[in-house]
């Protein structure tokens, strides 16, 4: 049953787009949708809706978390890349955003600079999602926190180390942490560090930052961390190995931080640089659920998108 329609257009181009009472809800859908999923009982609300993803930037787990999402709740998708349509010539996107909205329900957006995917959000007439862009990364840190709250309950009052690089990633666990009331341990190797600017920080009460990565872990919850080079940066790949070969997360961070802490990574993983073999495979590790979780909190934020909140 629907008890809320939308009045206007939602977008998620970064956390902040939610209200911490909006996540309590998608959380809760997450669960039945999953549910849902796991015991093959058919769910079908967004029949005859299509999605359509935009892909600048490569994909695996955004594409197939998606894609078979959007399947899933009986909808259907349009898959394009710069290689294939005119996002990639001399089309403005403001031009590309009124054609596709006018097509479709909802469109993903994967690229590279946040004001890309913000200029088509504005010409958009359906919601625009953000699936990864140099500054922020949403939907990874809410499968994340779907994944720590079924491991360990409420993440409310909870700290959550940080080790490496001052990401796409890194910026939205600190808008997470500020919004949703735990706190984030940040540690990145000098010249790596996060802009506060660009997280667009209020206050510095829900983070603290450690120079030395062990002591960032210690006593936390959850320890996560990014690979050293993400995509648009391969010509610094030589310089961040040298500037981050102290920031590999090994089981000495792990014994630093509380015994039930949890592991998680966004994936892909590289074993011996930034996580250890023994971590990343150890028990602590919710690697594979967090992937997974992906799939099912896209899932809830589309349906929420789409039809407001839905009680069921």
């Amino acid at each position: 049953m629907i008890t809320q329609q939308p009045n206007n257009i939602r977008h998620y181009l970064q956390f902040t787009d939610l209200s911490a009472d909006e996540y309590a809800h998608l959380f809760v859908r997450a669960t039945d949708i999953k549910r849902k999923f796991k015991a093959y009982e058919k769910y079908h609300p967004l029949a005859d809706r299509t999605l359509a993803m935009i892909f600048e930037k490569a994909s695996t787990r955004t594409r197939v978390s998606f894609e078979a999402g959007m399947y899933q709740l009986g909808g259907s998708v349009v898959h394009l890349t710069t290689g294939d349509s005119q996002l990639g010539r001399s089309e403005p996107i403001e031009d590309s955003a009124r054609v596709i909205s006018r097509m479709t329900d909802l469109v993903m957006i994967r690229t590279y600079g946040q004001d890309k995917i913000e200029r088509f959000a504005s010409h958009s007439r359906v919601p625009v999602i953000n699936g990864l862009t140099n500054e922020f990364h949403p939907c990874q840190i809410l499968a994340d926190i779907f994944t720590y709250i079924e491991h360990r309950g409420d993440i409310r009052g909870k700290t959550v180390a940080w080790v490496g690089d001052g990401n796409n990633m890194a910026n939205t666990w600190l808008q997470a942490a500020e919004l949703l009331g735990f706190k984030v341990h940040l540690s990145t190797p000098s010249g790596y560090e996060v802009d506060q600017a660009v997280a667009g920080l209020r206050s510095a009460d829900s983070y603290k930052i450690f120079k030395d990565p062990e002591d960032a872990c210690r006593g936390a919850d959850l320890v996560t961390t990014d690979v050293w080079t993400s995509m648009g940066y391969e010509a610094e790949n030589e310089a961040r190995k040298k500037a981050f070969a102290d920031w590999c997360v090994d089981e000495a961070m792990m014994q630093a931080a509380k015994p039930d802490a949890l592991f998680m990574h966004c994936l892909p993983a590289h074993r011996g640089e930034e996580v250890s073999a023994d971590v990343i495979d150890g028990p602590q590790s919710v690697v594979w659920d967090e992937a997974e979780n992906r799939m099912h909190v896209q899932k809830a934020l589309m349906e929420f998108l789409l039809l407001g909140r839905v009680n069921a």
